[in-house]
């Protein structure tokens, strides 16, 4: 089983399907597959998950804005009590045909190749965010979904109301305390 078989939610979008106005799409999650992304992604529950899409573009190069919507359960990591958490992420995903580049000044389609880039493009490129790479000519709205899910939790998670206190007569003493006090009491040897 690969990697992509094995991934909890996939909605595979063929961009030959895309239309010149653009495409709404929802991804609405089954219970079955919201159980699976929250063990995948160990959490105790995922109430509700779901996604809105609009991809524009062409098959080259595929703009995906929309927003994902959840509704999960986290465990604090201060009580370790579990408790209810809303998650909203705004989506700007942007995919491109990394076998070929736009067409030149000559309206020819060229292999990409960077020694044909010019070092100026090439640095500007780096410095942005660089496109997604679109495989196959299919984009995996599933998977999306998923991420900005994954990139919306908070990494320490803490209950409403829950505070961290450090009670410093709580604390257990130092090994090197009963040092401290052998060499602040005078010794009976010495005079």
């Amino acid at each position: 089983m690969t990697e992509a078989e094995s991934f909890p939610l996939q909605r595979i979008f063929d961009v030959a399907d895309l239309k010149p106005e653009g495409v709404d799409v929802t991804v609405e999650t089954t219970p079955e597959e919201r159980a699976a992304l929250a063990q995948f992604l160990d959490l105790p529950a995922i109430h509700r998950l779901d996604g809105t899409f609009r991809l524009t573009g062409n098959e080259r190069r595929v703009t995906v804005l929309g927003e994902v919507h959840a509704d999960i359960v986290q465990t604090c990591t201060v009580s370790l009590e579990t408790f209810d958490a809303s998650i909203h992420e705004e989506v700007e995903v942007v995919f491109e045909n990394q076998d070929v580049v736009p067409f030149d000044a000559r309206g020819k389609q060229a292999p990409r190749a960077a020694a044909d880039t010019p070092a100026t493009l090439r640095d500007l490129e780096s410095e942005l965010d660089a496109p997604d790479e679109l495989i196959d000519g299919k984009i995996d709205l599933g998977a999306i979904t998923a991420e900005f899910l994954a990139l919306g939790l908070d990494p320490y998670p803490r209950k409403p109301g829950v505070e961290f206190s450090y009670d410093q007569a709580d604390a257990r003493e130092s090994p090197f305390a009963a040092l401290s006090e052998l060499k602040a009491t005078p010794s009976p040897d010495k005079k």
